[in-house]
């Protein structure tokens, strides 16, 4: 500092912060030596607070106002100072200005995938990302936790520690709350304020309060998300006119085939019946005219898993499996598997597999 600060800061007695910036959390007020001149004006504006330290010990706190530093508005410095009758200017004090305003517009998100376990799912994997609002709150604890010597201290010098800590709270709070999948998009203010509720404490420790947390978007792989959709649908659709409009679309299908064995003329056959079918099923069954019952769809073909050298194998239908039996692949004791079956079971135990090793010829004599 040169000859002219050292006499500007003879005649300073104002002391005060012109915040210019939207991001300064902490502010360091800057005069020759830490000189502060007995009855100084000190001003303190909405949105602020100002903290004395003597000697790396923090004294006393002032909320807005204005104040002339007397030993009576600075009692805990007067104390360090071990005035009893007062002091005589000047006297040494660092002064911190602390914005207490809302930060806004914080941002944070999860940089790799959050693998989560759902019920119904099972195990997914999702990502998340949002905003957050903090404030300081308590200004000695902010000085001592996070600022320090740090005469200019900014949002964006703590933003990476305090992402790390929302994500770990987080993926906790999601885990801990088992809040089905199909509920993050549709519940995203009340998992917002559950998050919030977590690390508010964590905030605290710091001297931040955390004034808002939003989530903004929770995204989930899209077979998952086609799952869901689908499953939304159904809750809200009549599922005996969505089976007959499906038969409808079957035939349909079928009465388009031309190789079939009616033709053209049982194509259009099947055409009108399916136009009947269809506006019998939107008219709620008041249509006056039955038409024609159409066949069932053919049953899926009966398929089965073996184990086979210590793995699974398949799926084969019957006429594979009854190759397998032939050759000794698939014995009696051989552990099968099917759609509908609750766990493994010998092949001689399941009804459909008995009748292949009955069929099966017995060896050549001297083979």
């Amino acid at each position: 500092m040169g000859i002219f600060d050292k006499l500007r800061a003879e005649f300073i007695d104002i002391i005060e912060w012109l915040d210019q910036t939207n991001d300064t959390m902490a502010y360091r007020f800057e005069r020759y030596q830490n000189e502060i001149k007995n009855g100084a004006q000190l001003t303190v504006r909405e949105g602020q607070m100002a903290v004395f330290i003597n000697e790396g010990k923090i004294a006393d706190v002032f909320m807005p106002g204005m104040y002339k530093l007397t030993t009576e508005n600075l009692p805990i410095l007067a104390t360090l100072k071990g005035w009893k009758y007062g002091f005589n200017s000047p006297f040494k004090a660092e002064v911190y200005f602390l914005s207490t305003r809302n930060i806004t517009d914080q941002k944070w998100g999860t940089k790799n995938p959050l693998t989560l376990s759902d019920d119904r799912f099972g195990m997914i994997e999702i990502r998340a990302f949002g905003t957050y609002v903090m404030k300081v709150k308590d200004g000695p604890a902010f000085i001592r936790e996070i600022v320090g010597t740090d005469g200019n201290f900014t949002s964006e010098e703590i933003n990476g520690q305090l992402r790390s800590l929302i994500v770990t709270r987080f993926t906790d709070a999601i885990g801990e709350a088992e809040i089905p999948v199909e509920k993050y998009a549709r519940d995203l203010n009340e998992i917002s304020g559950t998050v919030q509720g977590i690390i508010a404490p964590e905030f605290e420790k710091y001297g931040i309060e955390v004034t808002k947390f939003l989530i903004e978007n929770i995204s989930m792989p899209e077979e998952i998300k086609k799952e869901i959709f689908e499953l939304s649908r159904l809750d809200k659709i009549d599922l005996n006119k969505l089976a007959k409009l499906k038969t409808a679309k079957a035939i349909e299908v079928a009465a388009a085939n031309e190789s079939g064995t009616a033709g053209a003329g049982m194509g259009m056959g099947m055409g009108f019946a399916m136009a009947n079918q269809m506006g019998s099923a939107m008219s709620g069954g008041q249509n006056t005219q039955v038409p024609p019952a159409a066949p069932p769809p053919i049953p899926p073909a009966l398929t089965f898993y073996i184990v086979l050298n210590g793995a699974q194998n398949g799926p084969h239908d019957m006429t594979a499996l009854k190759g397998l039996a032939v050759n000794k692949s698939l014995t009696p004791e051989t552990l099968v598997w099917r759609e509908g079956m609750s766990n493994w079971t010998a092949a001689k135990d399941v009804a459909e597999l008995s009748g292949l090793f009955g069929s099966v010829p017995p060896p050549v004599p001297g083979a």
